[in-house]
């Protein structure tokens, strides 16, 4: 799957594989653009290098940053526009998108939804098994992100979510009717006993870089 940290100046992809809990990288990097350059020109650039990635990796998701409104009203413009250019790329080739928030991420990396960037790096890396911090910031993020949707399987049913609390009711056939899969139930367990006991949950298993 392939993680999208939107931005036009900065834009990180980053690429996983996984197995349960096991997560591998497959790919990360980050597309940059000059500010001296058109908009238009900016964004065509942008989605030159999403076409690229997505047709040399076929991922079979794609988990793209759900922008939300600040103050600075162009920089959420431009991410939001380059957003826009992941979620279509993806669509026209059919591959499923998904939308996290920033606090679903680091809540599913660090077991923190108010974790600090250097904090979801760390963990990045360790959950990759990597040598080195993967840098910059964004190409760290866009690892993030698809671990977020490689663990959680995708958005978790409102339902779910309220009844973590108080234990996840299993399902015969998981996901046939809303409720979350086998996986789902996991972490949202360990999400709630994080919250009671007001511990960080981390990765149940390190993995073995690429």
């Amino acid at each position: 799957m392939l993680g999208v940290d939107p931005g036009l100046t900065r834009c990180g992809l980053g690429a996983v594989t996984a197995t349960g809990r096991t997560v591998r990288i497959v790919d990360v990097g980050v597309v940059t653009t000059s500010p001296d350059l058109p908009l238009e020109a900016r964004l065509v650039a942008v989605a030159d290098a999403l076409d690229t990635w997505l047709d040399r990796l076929a991922p079979d998701a794609v988990a793209v940053e759900r922008v939300f409104a600040q103050s600075n009203v162009s920089t959420v413009t431009a991410t939001a526009q380059v957003a826009g250019l992941a979620m279509v790329a993806a669509h026209r080739r059919g591959i499923p998108v998904a939308l996290h928030t920033p606090s679903e991420v680091k809540a599913a990396v660090t077991g923190n939804g108010r974790a600090g960037k250097e904090q979801v790096t760390t963990m990045v890396t360790r959950v990759l098994g990597l040598d080195a911090p993967p840098r910059p910031a964004d190409a760290a993020d866009a690892l993030a992100l698809a671990i977020c949707h490689a663990w959680r399987g995708g958005p978790v049913p409102v339902a779910a979510l309220a009844g973590a609390t108080g234990g996840v009711a299993s399902a015969s056939s998981p996901g046939a009717t809303g409720e979350p899969t086998s996986a789902q139930q996991r972490w949202l367990r360990a999400e709630a006993s994080a919250r009671r006991a007001g511990r960080r949950v981390v990765a149940a298993q390190r993995t073995v870089g690429r």
